[in-house]
């Protein structure tokens, strides 16, 4: 089952630069929660301090309480790249490793993690395919490159190396804005699937995405959380006048 995440009074910089400003949110288990706003409004900072990757750039920090099944993510002593492994991550361009295999990318993960039986890495690989809906396409194909696929299987692809080590959350930057849209339909129905297992959490600037896949949007504006609320009902009767504003496309 998937965990709950919890933030608090977060806070995120780049440099001098304050981009998220103390945003209050909580991610519900076993559900899909979207994330949606204009350009440059903080949503990809958020779900990037969630699983600590913000902290990967230079100068960038943050500040706050993020909490996952009520532990203190940003405790001293946690490593973050354990937190990495529970809290995964799909960018919005596919990302395979260019020089790896179908079957090494989404071992990658699970050997960093010391994997080394044979017997267990095939297993892995191919729950995590099957949990990405790309099996079946690949099964014979293993061996061949990653970058070899097509963008919506590599997209994934990307998918089964995130879900390869069990993580607790899925976190989804965009993750259908570079596809046609029948790659994003199976995306989005790989979504639904799999939130019976994890939770998840998906940034998009799609309103008519957000309104399909998920049960509860935040509206980020200028680094912070205008509105949150179940989906319906934020799209059909927001309570903000600039939500509003925005999913009937005054701006944005």
């Amino acid at each position: 089952m998937g965990d709950g995440i919890f933030a608090r009074e977060l806070r995120a910089w780049f440099g001098q630069n304050l981009v998220l400003r103390g945003v209050d949110l909580t991610i519900a288990p076993n559900a899909v929660t979207a994330i949606i706003g204009p350009s440059g409004c903080g949503k990809s900072t958020f779900i990037r301090c969630l699983n600590r990757m913000h902290e990967t750039v230079p100068g960038a920090r943050v500040s706050g309480e993020v909490r996952l099944n009520n532990e203190d993510l940003y405790a001293p002593g946690v490593d973050p790249v354990a937190v990495r492994r529970r809290i995964g991550m799909v960018f919005q361009k596919a990302n395979p490793f260019p020089t790896m295999s179908v079957f090494d990318n989404v071992a990658a993960g699970l050997r960093l993690a010391g994997v080394r039986s044979r017997a267990r890495l095939q297993e892995d690989v191919e729950r995590a395919l099957r949990q990405a809906a790309l099996w079946d396409e690949v099964k014979d194909d293993l061996d061949r490159s990653g970058v070899s696929l097509s963008g919506g299987q590599q997209q994934r692809l990307c998918i089964a190396r995130a879900l390869a080590v069990e993580p607790q959350v899925l976190l989804m930057d965009e993750p259908c804005s570079a596809l046609d849209p029948i790659a994003t339909s199976k995306i989005e129905d790989l979504i639904h699937e799999l939130k019976k297992e994890l939770t998840i959490a998906i940034v998009t600037h799609n309103m008519q995405q957000a309104a399909r896949v998920s049960e509860w949007t935040g509206f980020f504006l200028l680094g912070e959380l205008v509105e949150f609320g179940v989906t319906k009902e934020l799209f059909t009767t927001p309570r903000e006048k600039k939500t509003e504003d925005y999913i009937t496309g005054r701006f944005g």
